[in-house]
């Protein structure tokens, strides 16, 4: 090839921009141009995740999603996020330091349950477990919400404000602890996006729904007869039984698993022993005398044990003799189940329930504890003087029901009776301290009056008492609550069927 020819060549090769030097000039352009886009992909990728992080925790897509569905009804995870921090917030003031039994780390509140395995689930954490309770408790919520419309069941305007008025206060108390105010409060116990108008609507629904089950478990009839016989259906399992038991432990020898068969027949032989001494006793009429003079007469063992079990709890080996015709005083010996030795039983007493409940108000006056916590003789004394003070108010009036109920209102310290003018209605047998019982079930006539002592763990102090009458056979009420509580379970669950929480993308910003 000439070199004119060659020059030419090069020329057009030049002009069409496939010369080597071209090639390698557009090879990197190209190259670089490639590097620029995959960092402007890059940068664009990082930013778009960077937004969407930012967009879900916004409290715009807490608020403004749907993140359960139950009904007709859409829950933004802010709302669900109250009913789940409700539900932690419940268990926690429930079980108190005892929640860590359970494998609960409260350290952190609602935030870091999704790393805590929950030990009341075979498989799942503890945001697992309230998240569960919070949407049954959504759904029940909506279910009774939506019944209480079509019953046309409201909340008046005092029911409503009383429910508000819980939420006084809460932006000074807030604002105290150093938190911007009651949203950012609630919001940190209860979860992102929880404010204060959320759960004052919630709570609104809850007390209505509370209100619609109360009317609908309200409207149940049971014919007496019906009542009668759901209690006869329990076959004593309600009824108490008073009885006095001495076990006779058979002896096992030293290395044994057990006791042998000639242990067992000694044990039971001195069982026989103290009931046959128990029953040539009767010269000594009191039966508990009797029977402990029985026990020591053959054994220098651990004395007599009397005990008060409902039949349902009754020891299985001598339930079916205690619960049969047995008057005061019959004996029985029977071998225990467990081959440990044989148990002598003494009938004393079975309280089947069929007696009168009563309804009585009162008027309690608490002694003050001093600073060790005793309440002093001069401190219960204080207070019998101002309990007495207040019965000769009563007195000096005109001793109708109504001024004892206005008294209570005004001076009672009780405050589970106070605002209901120291009423408590159907009373049974063993529900109150042992003197406010005593008064309870001794015979009195309507609108008599007594001061009575009273103490326990949480109080100590005198109850002004007036006895407004007698009221339902406590048999009655037992079976008829049962009744209302089993027929009410059903009735929710049917009302519940189409209420089944459905939850969508956005669940995942709950808890």
């Amino acid at each position: 090839m000439s070199a004119s020819t060659d020059r030419k060549q090069r020329q057009q090769a030049i002009a069409a921009g496939t010369d080597k030097k071209t090639l390698a000039a557009q090879e990197a352009a190209k190259k670089q141009s490639q590097s620029k886009l995959r960092w402007t992909i890059g940068t664009i990728a990082v930013v778009v995740l960077i937004a969407a992080i930012i967009l879900l925790d916004s409290p715009l897509m807490i608020k403004a999603t749907t993140a359960l569905k139950v009904g007709g009804v859409k829950l933004s995870p802010a709302e669900v996020n109250y009913y789940y921090g409700n539900e932690y917030v419940n268990f926690v003031n429930t079980y108190g330091s005892y929640a860590s039994l359970f494998g609960l780390d409260t350290s952190n509140g609602v935030t870091g349950l999704k790393e805590q395995d929950c030990s009341m689930l075979e498989d799942g954490t503890w945001r697992d477990y309230f998240l569960d309770a919070a949407e049954r408790d959504a759904a029940q919520v909506i279910a009774l919400n939506d019944y209480a419309r079509e019953q046309g069941i409201t909340l008046s305007e005092e029911e409503t404000a009383n429910a508000l008025s819980s939420f006084d206060g809460l932006d000074e108390i807030a604002k105290n602890q150093g938190y911007a105010g009651a949203d950012a409060l609630i919001a940190m116990n209860y979860g992102k996006g929880v404010t204060l108008k959320i759960a004052q609507d919630a709570a609104l629904r809850s007390i209505l729904a509370g209100k619609a089950y109360d009317a609908a478990v309200d409207g149940f009839v049971f014919t007496p007869e019906e009542i009668a016989q759901y209690y006869d259906d329990y076959n004593g399992s309600h009824d108490y039984f008073d009885y006095l038991v001495y076990d006779v432990k058979a002896t096992v020898e030293e290395g044994a698993e057990s006791a042998s068969e000639q242990a067992l027949m000694e044990a039971r032989a001195t069982a026989d022993a103290i009931s046959m001494a128990y029953q040539d006793g009767s010269d000594i009429e009191d039966i508990t005398e009797r029977f402990e003079a029985a026990v020591e007469s053959q054994t220098e063992a651990l004395p007599t044990n009397r005990s008060r079990v409902q039949g349902a709890s009754l020891n299985a080996d001598y339930s079916a003799w205690l619960m049969g015709s047995r008057e005061a005083g019959d004996v029985t010996v029977v071998p225990d189940s467990d081959n440990s030795g044989s148990s002598v039983v003494v009938f004393l007493n079975r309280e089947d329930n069929h007696y009168n409940t009563v309804s009585v108000r009162h008027i309690l006056v608490k002694a003050v504890a001093d600073e060790s916590g005793v309440y002093t003789d001069e401190a219960k004394a204080t207070a019998k003087a101002r309990a007495e003070e207040i019965l000769a108010e009563y007195e000096a009036g005109d001793k109708s029901e109504e001024s004892f109920a206005a008294l209570a209102e005004q001076y009672s310290e009780d405050a589970g009776s106070n605002t209901e003018g120291g009423l408590y209605e159907n009373v049974a047998k063993g529900q109150m301290v042992e003197e406010f019982d005593a008064f309870c079930f001794a015979p009195h006539a309507s609108g008599d009056t007594a001061i009575v002592y009273g103490e326990s763990g949480s109080y100590a102090g005198y109850h002004v008492m007036y006895f407004v009458g007698e009221g339902d056979l406590y048999s009655n009420v037992i079976a008829e609550n049962e009744m209302r509580s089993s027929n009410a379970s059903a009735w929710l669950d049917d009302l519940m069927l189409p209420y089944e929480p459905v939850e969508t993308y956005w669940i995942r910003l709950v808890g």
